[in-house]
């Protein structure tokens, strides 16, 4: 967000500011229906001089592989067998990635495997990634490969 001039504040109330929004969505979310909203609720709150532009960015829809799925339960398998834990499974992957290209347009089923923790601050200023996370993805990755050559049942 910015209000005035950062360089050089000056108002109390700024004659004008700016935001740049980010959305994350889920499934079956009319992506395409999300401005004109934006622009009728401000319209009707008396804001008829905010002006909303359409997007710059890519949009990514969002894409879901029900978990119930034969690759979801198998990669499920591999993790626990190589971790010794269940794999936490989200089944929604909000649309910031192009996966959408490979599970609706070319209908294959994606499985995400991210290697991170909940205080990893991803893409925040200070992101890391500890060795400990490192080691397991790797281990992960590897063990999920070597089950992938097994033969299934």
């Amino acid at each position: 967000m910015e209000c005035g001039n950062l360089a050089q504040p000056l108002y109390a109330i700024p004659p004008r500011a700016r935001a740049r929004m980010q959305l994350r969505f889920p499934v079956n979310v009319d992506y395409e229906a999300v401005i004109p909203a934006v622009r009728r609720v401000l319209k009707e709150a008396g804001y008829d001089r905010v002006t909303v532009t359409d997007p710059s960015d890519a949009i990514f829809p969002a894409s879901r592989l029900d978990p119930d799925h034969p690759w979801v339960r198998r990669v499920a398998a591999s993790i626990e067998k190589t971790t010794g834990a269940a794999p936490a499974i989200l089944p929604n992957l909000g649309g910031s990635l192009p996966n959408n290209i490979f599970s609706d347009q070319l209908g294959l089923p994606t499985v995400w495997i991210p290697h991170s923790y909940p205080g990893c601050l991803q893409h925040a200023a200070n992101e890391h990634l500890p060795i400990s996370i490192a080691r397991e993805g790797l281990a992960i990755m590897a063990g999920l490969y070597h089950d992938l050559g097994e033969p299934t049942e």
